[in-house]
């Protein structure tokens, strides 16, 4: 007759090994902060050290005189922002273009993972993942070098149309060019996360729901979606938290004199006013403002969300 362990053994074998562990540590923690040191101390050098930057949003900052030696003007840079006549257009083209990129970005890699899962055949499965996952290696620069080529006056989308738009000049046409360009390249790679989370889901009450009957939209809602839920929550979070971060590199190089009523947007403006017009100050307070917001909305969210979940959240 087998031996079934008791609760209290079982705590006590568990207790055993935790004591022994501190024992080892003790004993050998030399070696611990010789492995741990170097992590520490990248972290303390290129995240916390930089952080001391931010008080160049607080001064009218002299690159030759230093941050200690920069005269202090408090939040002149924030207020001079904040009141400038273009203000509202800059922070309504970087809503506008991550909400929207956020509705329709969002889910598709979510649908790409539903649609792989229904795939039975492992090598063609792999086959149509690799396609997929290909653009997420492009360079930023290099797709938008691709897109600017489709779009031009002589490009392939024009040919296809018999058209001669130049739609890189249209301030209409930017953000569904943004967003899309964006899908195309980032939904294929960023379903690997949902396509792992899939495999968790039961395959027992897969065969039960087929077996009653249930169509596919059944079956992802009663076998599939709870596998996946917690995860498209949080990555719902963290997307919401970056929601004001939309990338520099790509806004810039699909950006026109053209189409800047609509392209130009909080980040670019830093770059411009930072690098380009030397205004160092202006262009910290204006990226911290931006940051703080961000921070703003992934508390809300998260808030809402555990509200919303039965307390869970990130």
């Amino acid at each position: 007759m087998k031996n079934v362990s008791s609760p209290a053994a079982v705590k006590k074998g568990t207790g055993s090994k935790m004591n022994n562990a501190l024992v080892y540590f003790r004993q050998h923690w030399q070696l611990y902060l010789l492995f741990m040191l170097p992590a520490f101390a990248l972290t303390i050098i290129f995240r916390y050290i930089p952080m001391g930057g931010i008080m160049i949003a607080f001064q009218e900052y002299n690159p030759i005189r230093g941050i200690l030696g920069s005269e202090w003007i408090g939040f002149k840079n924030f207020t001079r922002f904040l009141s400038s006549p273009d203000f509202m257009r800059y922070l309504g083209n970087t809503l506008k273009l991550s909400i929207f990129g956020l509705l329709w970005g969002f889910p598709a890699p979510i649908l790409l993972a539903f649609l792989l899962n229904r795939i039975l055949s492992t090598s063609t499965k792999q086959k149509i993942q690799l396609v997929l996952y290909m653009p997420n290696f492009i360079s930023v620069i290099v797709l938008c070098g691709i897109v600017r080529i489709l779009l031009s006056p002589t490009g392939m989308i024009n040919s296809l149309f018999g058209t001669s738009a130049n739609f890189m000049t249209m301030p209409s046409a930017f953000r569904t060019i943004y967003i899309a360009s964006g899908i195309w390249q980032g939904a294929g790679w960023a379903s690997i996360i949902y396509t792992a989370a899939l495999s968790n889901a039961s395959k027992e009450l897969k065969e039960a729901a087929v077996i009653d009957g249930a169509n596919i939209i059944q079956q992802i809602k009663a076998v599939e979606w709870p596998a996946i839920k917690d995860t498209v929550l949080i990555q719902f979070i963290m997307s919401v938290g970056n929601i004001m971060s939309i990338g520099f590199e790509k806004a810039y190089a699909l950006q026109t004199d053209l189409n800047l009523n609509t392209s130009e947007i909080i980040s670019t403006y830093v770059y411009k006013k930072g690098l380009l017009d030397g205004d160092y100050g202006f262009s910290t307070a204006v990226g911290l403002f931006n940051t703080v917001i961000n921070v703003i909305l992934l508390i809300s969210m998260n808030t809402i969300v555990k509200k919303m979940n039965d307390g869970k959240g990130i």
